[in-house]
């Protein structure tokens, strides 16, 4: 029993490592511009797929195919910022929540018509490692180290690079950042950018360990949602805390209650930490 409980624990933490990468993106785009994006699971849906056909049809290696995945994540944000976000970006909320929400609808609309809603499944193994009563899929692993990477290099990239600097100028004071001459469209655009990257990125990890549809970003879109309020929304680090406790909460719940509880109780979490912190764990007062 209690090797079994280590073990979904472990499962479960790894898993978190690549929840707190998709929420990170979700985290970044509403830290810089304030927008909420509902086209993030769609968008993690595309990056499963984007690994899928690369490995099927060009045989790449799915680690591998996170390469190109990236470099997609980034134009495909840059065009629907363009496309549906630049122009609503200082109307009212209720306004990019519909533009993004018609971006949402319409990848789905185009991927079903594509790719049906039959699931898919990248069929590759590493293997699996025992240590004592613990047992881990080599994929998982791989994820987390994966997802911890981009979470390094995201951290770099805001801080010790002068485009992430502008980013974080912008996110802190728009208009002072336009008078010191950083162009405020260019930056917001980076960042949406970005903030798709790292979903796609996220959406190709999860697609190497779980089957999917163009509609398995729904789920993932709701959870890092509640990564965001638990870390701090527009904390990019605090959504890999976040990710890490949700990821072992999934791992702990269905160990003492059926598997159908654990989005009650991630809700019930969501809920508490909005009543009682809802600046979240590493959010500013």
């Amino acid at each position: 029993m209690f090797g079994q409980l280590l073990s979904s624990l472990a499962d479960g933490l790894l898993l978190g490592f690549v929840y707190g990468l998709a929420a990170m993106g979700l985290s970044l785009i509403w830290g810089v511009m304030t927008v909420i994006n509902l086209a993030h699971g769609p968008v993690i849906a595309l990056g499963m797929f984007t690994a899928y056909l690369l490995f099927t049809q060009a045989g790449v290696n799915p680690y591998l195919a996170l390469l190109p995945v990236a470099v997609l994540g980034m134009a495909l944000g840059l065009v629907i910022y363009g496309a549906a976000v630049h122009r609503v970006l200082n109307a009212p909320h209720l306004s990019t929540l519909l533009a993004t929400f018609a971006v949402n609808m319409i990848i789905i609309g185009v991927g079903t018509a594509v790719f049906t809603t039959s699931p898919h499944n990248i069929d590759f193994s590493l293997g699996s490692f025992s240590l004592g009563p613990l047992t881990v899929p080599f994929t998982r692993v791989v994820a987390a180290f994966a997802a911890l990477a981009a979470t390094a290099l995201l951290y770099l990239f805001l801080y010790f690079t002068r485009p992430g600097k502008a980013i974080r100028a912008v996110a802190n004071n728009r208009m002072a950042a336009e008078l010191m001459g950083i162009s405020s469209t260019t930056m917001l655009a980076l960042s949406f950018g970005l903030g798709t990257l790292l979903a796609c990125l996220a959406g190709g990890l999860i697609a190497t360990f779980f089957p999917f549809t163009i509609l398995s970003g729904g789920p993932y879109e709701l959870k890092s949602f509640v990564i965001c309020v638990l870390g701090g929304l527009g904390n990019p680090l605090g959504a890999l805390l976040g990710g890490l406790l949700l990821g072992g909460l999934e791992g702990l719940v269905p160990a003492f209650m059926p598997v159908s509880w654990v989005p009650v109780v991630e809700f019930g979490l969501f809920v508490l930490v909005l009543l009682l912190r809802p600046q979240g764990l590493l959010g500013a007062k």
